[in-house]
């Protein structure tokens, strides 16, 4: 029986304390893998859960915003001096909604801060002494946004598929050197995020009840994210509405400007200036 590949690695998730970020600590700490976690909310709940449920977990925790980079950089300092960081999962991210003409350019600072900086940050600090070991593996979790156009998320999609962009060409220099890098485009999934989405100049409730999608669990998100990850695949799509997208944008591309053409209109027909 091949054994587990998550199994005594060392694995630091930033956006932990919920979500995506929770469901991939508890996944990992289930499968045999030491676990760190790190957010700005109290990540205490999420650790106590994780080790009710597996009493034999190895899970640490402490705060962190990633969008400082001397702290990220500390705290895998101190992390590498316990053990290697043989995974490090980008996961910490904000949301923001609403038409481009009802933005300033300070909307768009804390979007690119979290979702962009903060992953550089996190590569900056864990990166090197994965290629100074000649193995790791780094994971940033991005978006379906960042694969087909998203109107009334013109940051957020512009920040994930920076992201994108950065695994893909980083996944092809790191490969020499022994380090594996994957991005991770999840679709609509179930972790509470459009209640910490901030919206502007829309009406929450109204899109949230335009969206014709069912979304995937947290739990299940972790789930395909560690498979594309064990698989060491360069782009990991979570749901049927992301990998349709992702490859009829090469295939049928006309389509899916129609499809983003009814998404603005949405956002449009909810618009509340």
């Amino acid at each position: 029986m091949r054994s587990d590949p998550f199994t005594g690695r060392a694995a630091l998730i930033t956006g932990a304390a919920s979500g995506i970020g929770a469901a991939l600590a508890e996944a990992l700490a289930a499968r045999g893998a030491r676990v760190w976690l790190t957010d700005v909310q109290p990540l205490a709940p999420v650790v106590e859960a994780i080790s009710a449920r597996h009493p034999e977990a190895r899970v640490e925790h402490a705060p962190l915003d990633v969008t400082d980079a001397d702290a990220f950089a500390a705290l895998a300092a101190r992390i590498e001096a316990v053990q290697p960081i043989d995974l490090l999962f980008n996961n910490a991210g904000v949301g923001l909604a609403g038409e481009l003409r009802d933005l300033t350019p300070a909307d768009w600072r804390r979007v690119l801060a979290v979702n962009l900086e903060g992953t550089i940050n996190g590569i900056h600090a864990v990166y090197p002494a994965m290629v100074a070991r000649g193995d790791g593996h780094v994971v940033n979790i991005a978006s379906g946004a960042a694969l087909a156009p998203r109107p009334g998320m013109v940051p957020y999609a512009a920040a994930k598929a920076a992201v994108v962009g950065l695994s893909r060409s980083l996944r092809a220099e790191a490969a020499g050197l022994g380090v594996r890098v994957s991005a991770v485009c999840p679709g609509y999934i179930d972790t509470g995020i459009m209640g910490r989405t901030r919206f502007v100049g829309l009406d929450r409730a109204g899109l949230e009840g335009a969206i014709p999608i069912r979304p995937i669990s947290a739990a299940e998100c972790a789930r395909r994210t560690l498979v594309g990850v064990a698989r060491d695949r360069a782009l990991i799509p979570v749901g049927a509405e992301v990998g349709l997208e992702w490859r009829l944008m090469r295939w049928a591309p006309g389509l899916v400007e129609r499809m983003a053409r009814w998404r603005a209109r949405q956002f449009r027909r909810h618009r509340v200036r």
